[in-house]
């Protein structure tokens, strides 16, 4: 970037190299809804501030939460590759398929996403439950929000466990065997936020032996995920290719967010959107 030295305010993306010659920045606005990207360690030791449309996506990646959720119960994806041989496999599929109403939906991270996420389920009939490593506001869905140090109770009680956690070092591989073996026998699992959040070997593990029913994924520990990687073949899971984050109002959102901030920014202001650095949300 040509005269990177006289730059106070980027919007979108920046390097390592970017930020050692911008001596005069204050502020960067990411365009992605992780922040763990822009989290190298000269930025985070830096005072500049970072934002971003944090809480401004949770609506389509709630969506698509949803999408993968009942293309599962509903055996959708399986009748759309089954396509003409679907008919004659309809007593199968009778046979597995179940309604939500009156299922408890189990979410973790209880921010933008998981309150969408809960408005959703609610619709539906489903019982809500949320942990937050936060003592974060209740919802009319979730009048109490647990502790972190209630997960363990989530994952027993949830019949679909769903994440809406940002990639710390804290949440990495969070869903791991232990966890897996903790849920129901008949419980999903729905992930459209960070892939290296679970252990995909200790998730299809958990599949195959009984110990979960199933996932929903929209992201991988490692993508674009390999063409011979056993989750693609292993039973009863459906993916995405990482799209849940697509919106046709997400860059206006937050161009918009952007826009409010500059004026907050010149009044000296607090700023919307903003990420703690040091915790990586």
């Amino acid at each position: 970037v040509d005269k990177m030295e006289d730059v106070e305010v980027i919007l979108g993306p920046i390097t390592p190299a970017m930020f050692a010659r911008a001596r005069k920045l204050c502020w960067v606005h990411a365009i992605t809804s992780g922040a763990d990207c822009y989290l190298f360690p000269e930025m985070v030791a830096s005072e500049v501030m970072l934002t971003g449309d944090k809480g401004l996506v949770g609506t389509h990646l709630a969506d698509h939460t949803f999408a993968l959720l009942l293309s599962l119960t509903r055996r959708l994806a399986r009748a759309v590759q089954d396509a003409p041989h679907s008919w004659k496999n309809r007593v199968a599929y009778r046979a597995e398929e179940f309604e939500l109403e009156g299922c408890t939906m189990g979410i973790v991270g209880f921010g933008g996403t998981g309150r969408q996420i809960a408005r959703r389920a609610k619709a539906f009939g489903m019982r809500c439950i949320a942990v937050d490593c936060d003592p974060v506001p209740p919802s009319d869905e979730v009048p109490e929000v647990w502790g972190s140090d209630r997960l363990d109770e989530l994952l027993r009680t949830a019949d679909v466990v769903t994440s809406g956690l940002p990639l710390t070092r804290q949440t990495r591989n969070l869903f791991d065997a232990r966890a897996f073996s903790l849920m129901k026998p008949t419980a999903l699992f729905v992930n459209v936020t960070r892939g290296e959040i679970y252990d995909s070997d200790a998730l299809m593990a958990a599949i195959r032996k009984g110990q979960i029913a199933g996932a929903g994924l929209d992201v991988a520990p490692m993508e674009p995920l390999p063409p011979d990687h056993p989750l693609w073949t292993t039973p009863n899971v459906i993916m995405t290719p990482h799209t849940a984050g697509a919106s046709q109002f997400r860059i206006s959102r937050n161009l918009d967010r952007f826009c409010r901030n500059i004026a907050r920014y010149r009044a000296g202001e607090a700023l919307e959107g903003q990420i703690n650095k040091a915790r990586g949300f």
